[in-house]
């Protein structure tokens, strides 16, 4: 690989791991992109590595969150670490630490410190049951994106994947964006925490992100949308879609490397370091991304993107405009 597809890759990894958080539509932006300075690499292995290259992304998240996704520990003759949120009190905090001393500290329920209850064996491991709630609820809300990724996912590549879908689905939620934040000023949210969301709420966050699987939409910008129009904070609205990316990504990520191969492609050297590249790039730049939005959405609303996206639409509109009277 020469250094200008090397830069052309980085590009594309800053890219996604920019738009992949915010709800602009990473789908738009790498269309843009490509349109004007193109991957020398084939279309199949494109298509695959505009989806593959957001493992680089969600593994931010994983590193990020780690204390709040992964249910397990060690107690090393100390309380585990509590968490910023409970998510499942089973009793009161006073009355676990007594039943635990009634059966000599081996085994038993115990305090996190903050109300959440872990389960903690005679070797000191522990479970921590709200975490494991949690993943109950992202599990549910990946259920309707799994069901229709699989057997619609040839047909939208065949039919929406192009530019007036995409321009289409921007301009739409940039305008949804803001009439929803307009709204919401009027309201105050109903579920301000992730204990707060319910299964019947993780099926609807499930719902409004199935909608990204239209191009342009953003898996982000559903989902958050959605999240606003049911009552749940921005801050939770955020978190929780950055917990369901995790599953809904891998799953996406492995769907279209299986049907990359079983249509008979084979990944050569290039497209192995292109994938490589663009994922480490992703993932670098989605830490401070991530960082970045988590506190600009304590402080703000997201009209801003909402206004960006209408722009972004407009701007591949005219794209395809002018392509389409061989202007470009």
């Amino acid at each position: 690989m020469d250094i200008i597809e090397i830069i052309k890759v980085i590009l594309l990894g800053i890219v996604e791991g920019v738009t992949e958080w915010l709800p602009v539509s990473s789908t738009g932006h790498m269309y843009l992109l490509d349109e004007f300075w193109p991957l020398q690499l084939s279309d199949a292995f494109k298509e695959m590595f505009f989806v593959v290259i957001q493992l680089g992304a969600i593994l931010a998240v994983v590193v990020m969150f780690w204390n709040k996704l992964w249910p397990f520990g060690l107690k090393k003759n100390r309380k585990p670490e509590s968490e910023s949120y409970a998510l499942h009190a089973v009793e009161p905090p006073a009355q676990a630490a007594a039943a635990l001393r009634a059966k000599g500290g081996k085994q038993g329920a115990m305090p996190a410190g903050n109300g959440e209850m872990t389960t903690v064996n005679e070797k000191g491991i522990y479970a921590k049951r709200g975490v494991l709630v949690m993943w109950l609820k992202v599990i549910v809300a990946c259920i309707p994106t799994a069901i229709l990724g699989f057997f619609l996912d040839d047909i939208l590549n065949e039919y929406l994947y192009n530019g007036p879908v995409i321009a289409a689905m921007l301009i739409l939620y940039g305008v949804a964006f803001i009439l929803v934040e307009n709204w919401n000023k009027r309201r105050t949210p109903h579920i301000d925490s992730i204990a707060g969301i319910g299964y019947g709420t993780a099926v609807l966050f499930g719902l409004f992100q199935a909608l990204a699987m239209i191009p342009g939409t953003s898996r982000s910008g559903a989902t958050i949308v959605g999240a606003l129009i049911i009552g749940v904070s921005r801050t939770t609205a955020a978190e929780f879609t950055f917990f369901l990316a995790v599953p809904t990504m891998f799953g996406a990520s492995l769907l279209k490397l299986v049907k990359f191969f079983i249509d008979g492609n084979l990944l050569t050297g290039e497209e192995i370091a292109a994938l490589f590249i663009g994922m480490a790039v992703a993932f670098a730049v989605s830490l401070a991304v991530i960082k970045f939005l988590m506190s600009f959405v304590r402080k703000h609303d997201f009209k801003v993107f909402g206004w960006y996206r209408i722009a972004l639409g407009l701007a591949v509109g005219v794209v395809f405009i002018l392509q389409f009277a061989e202007v470009i």
